[in-house]
């Protein structure tokens, strides 16, 4: 019943709370003269950026209520607070931006939440561990993609991706260190083909 409420709570909070970092905004102090376009094109990006986090955090939520590992509940919640810094960055940005965060937040945790549970449930904690290494592998490439797209005089925007890239890259190789095993190249291509649906659709809602 504990583990229930505080991932219903971890819901409530990702979705609807303000989220406070705990880490510096790597953004702090760097300022930036934009265009009007730039701004909504820059603003468009950190709300599909800010929707990744969110799914981050339904994942790890999911998956640490369904294991029975007590150090791998420990793992994944450690891992899915530093996740919260990621939300706080990009919800500020996207103020500083003039922006929004998805309308759509609370079916994109649903499912990531639905997906992390199930492949927790039905896989045991080694394919549970490697969702993790999978969808961290394919943020990694997403944010340095966005490296390209964002406008050049957005510093402030690429400071955060950067330091987001970097973090997402470690929680893969600690997901890795852990026991996780390789998904199947057809799971990885459905991870592949939801990803894309997500960020196309919250780049515009």
């Amino acid at each position: 019943m504990d583990a229930l409420l505080i991932a219903a709570d971890s819901a409530l909070r990702t979705v609807f709370a303000n989220h406070h970092a705990n880490r510096l905004n790597p953004s702090h102090a760097i300022a930036t003269a934009m265009t009007e376009a730039e701004k909504r094109e820059a603003a468009a990006l950190m709300r599909v950026n800010h929707v990744g986090e969110v799914c981050a955090q339904a994942l790890y939520t999911a998956q640490a209520l369904a294991t029975r590992d007590v150090a791998l509940r420990q793992h994944l919640t450690e891992a899915c607070n530093e996740e919260t810094d990621h939300l706080a960055w990009t919800e500020e940005r996207l103020k500083e931006l003039g922006g929004r965060t998805s309308l759509l937040n609370p079916l994109w945790y649903v499912g990531a939440f639905g997906i992390g549970y199930a492949a927790a449930k039905l896989g045991g904690d080694r394919v549970s561990l490697g969702f993790v290494v999978e969808t961290e592998r394919q943020v990694e490439a997403h944010l340095q993609s966005h490296m390209h797209q964002l406008p050049e005089k957005d510093t402030a925007s690429r400071a955060i991706v950067a330091t987001m890239k970097a973090d997402e890259a470690r929680h893969a190789q600690e997901a890795l260190a852990a026991g996780a095993t390789e998904l199947p190249a057809p799971i990885k291509g459905l991870m592949k083909l939801a990803a894309k649906v997500m960020t196309t659709v919250a780049h515009r809602i």
